[in-house]
């Protein structure tokens, strides 16, 4: 196993930049512009409004593959979509005519099979532009809208993981055949290196923009997501008590201390001897508060013993 360096918040920037020459693409996908001397990683991302776990998350997995970041709670959500989102600016509008202009002054227009290998560019081209095209239109307003609190629209992150397929066939056999059957004279063959070398890295940079999505970005939306269903669900519950409480029946102390009693596991005959009542005064006093809250289980009672803060939720069995 290859030992690689770790970049960490006080290295300094322009260090990160000087191992690994090809980082500069992407500190213009976070939105980070150049002029910063010798400021650390930190001082950087602090200075122009990126994320620095985030930052570092996506450096050190570009570097060496690292993926197993300390914390995915601590991904900055907004962070990673400018970074795709650039990506995705950097990739349709600039690499990809790019490549094709470069392609197109290498091959002789003339020649029936330069036109085959340009119509195949064109059809990788169109696949990799409605590629990103979904994802534009379906998993970003997505996330947005998760980071808005807005209601779901029947779409999740899982939708879009089972559909993230392989992007890079029709590149690859591009590759292949400019090699293997393009012949070419010493005029076209400097140029045609060229273009080969740009879409090896094409090949490099899709193949890591995926592995971005499937190792990074899911595995943050799929916590947001958790985390948005928990909140539902407190909305829910507060909505709950609310109601019930509006209907002006409110819980006497007794009806508290038997809730907390249910809560702890007890019992009808510990809760009486507990509280030094009978039994079916306990029985009495639980249908009270079932009429009262409309809550009939013990694991209801549990949830709203936890937010109205009748119990502390470590010293919950759950």
């Amino acid at each position: 196993m290859r030992d690689y360096k770790m970049y960490e918040a006080e290295d300094k920037m322009i260090t990160l930049i000087s191992d690994n020459y090809h980082i500069l693409e992407s500190l213009g996908r976070f939105g980070i512009n150049l002029g910063f001397g010798d400021k650390t990683v930190r001082e950087v991302c602090e200075d122009q409004d990126v994320d620095t776990y985030t930052f570092l998350a996506v450096v050190n997995f570009s570097i060496n593959g690292y993926r197993d970041s300390d914390d995915n709670g601590r991904l900055s959500v907004p962070t990673l979509l400018h970074y795709l989102k650039a990506s995705h600016v950097y990739y349709l509008d600039y690499q990809l005519p790019t490549i094709r202009k470069e392609l197109f002054a290498a091959l002789d227009e003339n020649d029936n099979l330069a036109r085959l290998i340009l119509k195949l560019y064109d059809s990788y081209a169109r696949e990799i532009r409605t590629h990103m095209k979904y994802e534009e239109e379906n998993v970003f307003p997505y996330v947005d809208k998760l980071l808005n609190g807005e209601p779901e629209d029947g779409y999740d992150i899982e939708t879009f993981s089972k559909h993230h397929g392989q992007t890079t066939l029709k590149l690859r056999e591009l590759k292949n055949i400019i090699i293997k059957y393009l012949p070419s004279d010493a005029l076209h063959n400097n140029q045609l290196m060229a273009v080969l070398t740009d879409l090896y890295k094409s090949e490099k940079w899709l193949g890591q923009h995926a592995e971005i999505e499937d190792y990074i970005f899911i595995p943050a939306i799929r916590r947001l997501e958790r985390l948005k269903k928990q909140s539902d669900v407190s909305v829910k519950i507060s909505k709950m008590i609310s109601h019930n409480t509006e209907n002006g029946e409110s819980l006497s102390e007794r009806e508290r201390e038997v809730i907390v009693s249910v809560v702890q596991g007890m019992a009808n005959k510990e809760i009486a001897d507990h509280l030094c009542i009978s039994i079916n005064t306990v029985i009495t006093h639980r249908r009270n508060i079932a009429r009262k809250l409309q809550i009939h289980s013990a694991a209801g009672l549990t949830i709203y013993a936890i937010v109205n803060n009748l119990v502390d939720i470590s010293s919950v069995k759950l």
